[in-house]
């Protein structure tokens, strides 16, 4: 998961912006009436993800004041964000991930913004910026609508969460012809028992596992013809040192970066070094 800096809008302010041009005036009197309303479920909202409780919230506190759910989502969110004024808002938070990289899975392209808890069900948070998430497609269907239903099962934030200090990210070589590289995770001691259950559902839920094996292992398949030469000129040895010196490089940009915990699994394991790709 990768980090993002937070918002600077708050939620009262994208709201204004994203109806702020409303033309019906019954429309436009309702979404105005309901602007406390939106300014508290965004004072609720951020309580409660600092004290881990989000998977606590009732959907029947975040509906809009005298709005059906639907008619605010397409109102809100479709007509203001994304078809409105608030786009600005919309556009600056797809920019904001380094590279255009999804923070769900640190892999994917973001494509999209996901609603981290679901906007047909709170819809009062369907414009928030800390409820808006740069997402890759993939990541953005595999979380689909689900809520939280304990703090184990609650999906890290990328606004909130900061993890990639301490390294929890490990691979191990699967002996199989071919080779295969397995990812897991493995959080500090350091860690709550909630944060290490969170990750690992996070983990579970993006399917992080397979997906980061698929790519170490084009990536092995790729350098199999480097690593052969390595071996014939100075043996284990040299392919140690080539795989070790690769990691560190990726390490040190990215402490969890599946490449360099593909590299350092396979620099640590005597087998693969001794020639264990050629079996």
């Amino acid at each position: 998961m990768w980090p993002l800096e937070q918002p600077a809008v708050s939620a009262r302010d994208s709201f204004d912006l994203c109806v702020g041009n409303t033309r019906d005036p019954v429309r436009r009197d309702l979404l105005a009436a309901a602007g406390e309303g939106i300014e508290e479920a965004g004072i609720r909202f951020r309580e409660a993800a600092q004290m881990g409780s989000l998977h606590a919230l009732s959907s029947e506190a975040f509906l809009v004041l005298g709005v059906c759910a639907e008619d605010a989502v397409r109102w809100v969110y479709k007509n203001g964000m994304i078809e409105g004024r608030g786009r600005r808002i919309y556009d600056e938070l797809m920019r904001a991930p380094l590279h255009e990289r999804c923070p769900l899975c640190g892999h994917g392209t973001v494509t999209t913004l996901d609603h981290f808890l679901p906007k047909k069900l709170f819809p009062a948070l369907c414009v928030d910026p800390l409820n808006l998430v740069p997402a890759c497609a993939e990541c953005n269907k595999t979380k689909g609508e689900r809520v939280p239903s304990s703090a184990e099962t609650t999906l890290l934030h990328p606004y909130l969460d900061r993890i990639d200090n301490d390294r929890w990210l490990e691979a191990k070589v699967v002996e199989s012809s071919p080779i295969w590289l397995e990812f897991f995770v493995n959080p500090p001691n350091s860690w709550e028992q909630v944060l290490a259950e969170r990750t690992k559902h996070h983990f579970d839920r993006f399917h992080l596992a397979e997906r980061f094996a698929i790519q170490a292992n084009r990536t092995l398949a790729g350098i199999r013809r480097r690593l052969t030469d390595l071996l014939q000129a100075g043996g284990g040895e040299s392919v140690h040192a080539y795989l070790a010196d690769e990691a560190e490089t990726r390490l040190a940009d990215r402490l969890n970066g599946w490449e360099g915990v593909a590299y350092r699994a396979l620099a640590e394991d005597d087998t693969f070094c001794a020639g264990g790709w050629l079996q």
